[in-house]
């Protein structure tokens, strides 16, 4: 768009692609936060006596900053609530790197 279009109608053109992101990305994060919660008591399995295993602490670490995005995400769209520490994007995209990266130790491991 910007090789193509000026800089003003590249900025209305921008800002109405964000407008629709903004509308349709929280509830996407929701249900795919959702999904991995319930997905997760389906593949975590037994706690042996000898501890967890290293899939199951992965797992564990994805978990909590899943749901602590899954959490942020809910009280800004539904209840209106900004987030009350870390109010940046870089922090929680480095979460959601951080996931990704787990997801390829994991696959990779296992």
């Amino acid at each position: 768009m910007n090789q193509t279009l000026d800089s003003q109608e590249h900025k209305k053109a921008r800002e109405a692609i964000m407008m629709h992101v903004r509308k349709v990305v929280p509830y996407a994060l929701m249900v795919a936060v959702a999904s991995g919660l319930y997905l997760i008591t389906q593949i975590f399995g037994k706690i042996e006596e000898d501890g967890m295993s290293s899939f199951q602490i992965l797992l564990s670490i994805k978990a909590f900053l899943a749901s602590w995005l899954g959490l942020r995400g809910i009280n800004q769209k539904l209840f209106k609530i900004d987030p009350w520490v870390f109010k940046s994007h870089l922090f929680p995209f480095s979460f959601v790197v951080i996931i990704i990266l787990l997801s390829q130790f994991m696959y990779i491991n296992f």
